[in-house]
């Protein structure tokens, strides 16, 4: 007999809770496409729920192509992408490198799954809805846990925690306080960024002076923040950590960290004030490459965005649930 998942009480009509749960469980797999629906007289006594209930919400359900009746035998599931794995992918943000991996995400799934995409801007709240309005009706749930410095990392981990483990991915960034026991693919930026700046020792050994550019709106891992610190700390140079470059005034023997596109034009217009050579009496280096930085010859650090996203999908069309630090990288260029 099917285990529908049906609450007596809930205050949500019975036969909407009927066309949910089938939908739910024919989105994760649990119905399999041409399987029998259990009869109208069979679900109405397990349930205790008038056959008229049933019908209405098989009618429902046969209208959205989600059941197909056949005259004499019954009603059976029928999802036209049942074979296939469905995807929500949830972004703090649609940027260029961001969707160098959506599109890589996508490829390497090819047509094994349908994929959804959500924003929830930084913001707990918008994640929540996000959330609590798809939980059931995806295979797995793909997040970037990427939010503001003010939202305290329970409010989202407690939205994290209402998905099971079996179906949640943490994309980017990681969440290592979580109990979910789920895949991980992300940068580990601490470390990241520490062993990148290790790694230029011989470009940065002509600047007195680093100093960290952060957006101003505050959205961004802090643990950028921490392995610039400690590079800083260990290696014995002057630093200093900055929200925005509005403020900056340009010193011969600095280099800057540059986190966010704006402010990393704001410095270059700051830079072309003065009489300072790029590269020789002030340096500039930024996070994730796009053409523009190519074109200006910025030093980039930057994890691989597209090996992230194939190292993703294959994970998923294998239900394996690893732990993957993606590969992150210096791009040496004329501006340290």
């Amino acid at each position: 007999m099917y285990n529908l998942q049906f609450k007596p009480l809930d205050k949500t009509p019975k036969y909407k809770q009927i066309v949910q749960s089938i939908i739910t469980d024919i989105n994760r797999g649990t119905l399999k496409n041409g399987q029998q629906l259990p009869s109208i007289n069979e679900l109405s006594g397990a349930y205790d729920v008038a056959p008229d209930t049933v019908e209405k919400a098989y009618r429902e359900l046969r209208t959205q192509g989600f059941v197909l009746s056949v005259h004499g035998k019954g009603y059976y599931v029928q999802a036209a992408d049942a074979h296939k794995l469905r995807v929500l992918l949830i972004f703090d943000e649609l940027s260029t490198y961001k969707k160098s991996l959506y599109y890589s995400f996508i490829d390497a799934l090819g047509e094994q799954a349908t994929v959804h995409l959500e924003i929830h801007h930084h913001s707990t709240c918008i994640f929540q809805n996000i959330v609590e309005n798809n939980l059931g009706k995806y295979n797995y749930y793909v997040v970037m846990p990427h939010f503001g410095q003010t939202m305290g990392k329970a409010d989202y981990e407690n939205v994290l925690n209402t998905i099971p483990a079996n179906e949640l991915v943490l994309l980017d960034k990681n969440a290592p306080n979580l109990k979910q026991k789920c895949l991980r693919v992300f940068q580990d930026f601490d470390r990241d960024i520490f062993e990148s700046l290790e790694s230029m020792q011989d470009l940065l050994v002509k600047y007195d002076k680093l100093v960290l550019v952060t957006p101003t709106q505050g959205n961004y891992p802090v643990e950028i923040a921490w392995g610039f610190r400690t590079f800083c700390i260990n290696y014995k140079k002057a630093f200093a950590i900055k929200a925005g470059a509005m403020d900056e005034t340009m010193q011969a023997g600095t280099a800057y960290v540059v986190m966010c596109e704006d402010d990393v034009v704001e410095i270059m217009k700051k830079l072309r004030q003065t009489n300072y050579l790029l590269g020789r009496e002030v340096g500039i280096m930024t996070f994730n490459d796009t053409p523009l930085k190519e074109l200006l010859n910025l030093t980039v650090m930057t994890t691989d965005f597209e090996q992230m996203g194939r190292t993703t999908a294959e994970l998923l069309l294998n239900n394996q649930k690893a732990t993957v630090r993606n590969p992150f990288c210096v791009l040496r260029r004329g501006s340290l």
